[in-house]
């Protein structure tokens, strides 16, 4: 098996968790560094591995197929900027490598863009297509024929019921459950904790116990014990 050079493009929380799981795959994985446009943190070190500098710092890597990159960008609600590096660097000839936890489950029935990261205790299912870029996150269940778009994130928690489908640049927020058989649109955001039972269309926001539409989405955190939505964190 052919060892992987790889950066990481960040270094922030998820960007760490990622180091994490790719420094316990040693006969894989050689971690060269992260890289972050935060100057600041140029020069410190993250698990005994360097913050070497700002996005610039690739064009030293020639031919870019010497290295992989993983996308080390997370996503609170929205996944635009993760989008964005993913294709910036694809454009400039790199790659991604997929991050596979030893604690999940992938089924060999189950169909990996690239960049796919998987992260502890996440489990996907045979039948399952998932695309480009995607975030599934810790503990988060993805069952039987669903389909997930590039660059979503399916957080922590999260279960997907059989044949659901979710499309691309949506967040899916901690704890979520989206009934079998939803289609949920592209650059949608369905809170924390929401039960998500009928259709979300494209740009939606939705929230609560059974989920319902909100129109202040960059407010919403989640919702309380009854249902109610969390505004703002209050």
């Amino acid at each position: 098996m052919k060892v992987r050079k790889i950066l990481i493009i960040g270094c922030g929380g998820h960007a760490r968790a990622l180091a994490d799981i790719l420094l316990d795959q040693p006969r894989r994985y050689v971690l060269l560094g992260f890289i972050d446009e935060d100057e600041s943190a140029w020069g410190t070190s993250i698990y005994g591995l360097p913050v070497l500098g700002g996005d610039g710092l690739l064009e030293e890597y020639t031919p870019p197929g010497e290295i992989s990159l993983v996308n080390g960008i997370g996503s609170t609600r929205d996944t635009a900027r993760r989008r964005e590096i993913f294709e910036l660097f694809k454009g400039a000839g790199f790659s991604f490598s997929g991050v596979i936890s030893g604690f999940s489950h992938i089924s060999s029935r189950a169909a990996l863009g690239e960049g796919v990261q998987l992260m502890p205790g996440a489990a996907v299912q045979g039948g399952c297509e998932i695309g480009d870029d995607v975030i599934i996150n810790s503990m988060a269940s993805v069952n039987h024929d669903c389909v997930i778009g590039a660059h979503s994130h399916i957080a922590p928690g999260v279960t997907l019921s059989g044949s659901v489908e979710i499309g691309g640049g949506t967040h899916i927020g901690s704890g979520a459950t989206i009934i079998q058989g939803v289609r949920i649109g592209e650059r949608c955001l369905v809170a924390a904790g929401a039960v998500v039972v009928s259709d979300v269309p494209p740009g939606g926001c939705v929230a609560g116990i059974p989920a319902k539409s909100m129109t202040n989405c960059h407010t919403i955190t989640g919702f309380d014990g009854e249902g109610k939505t969390i505004i703002g964190g209050k």
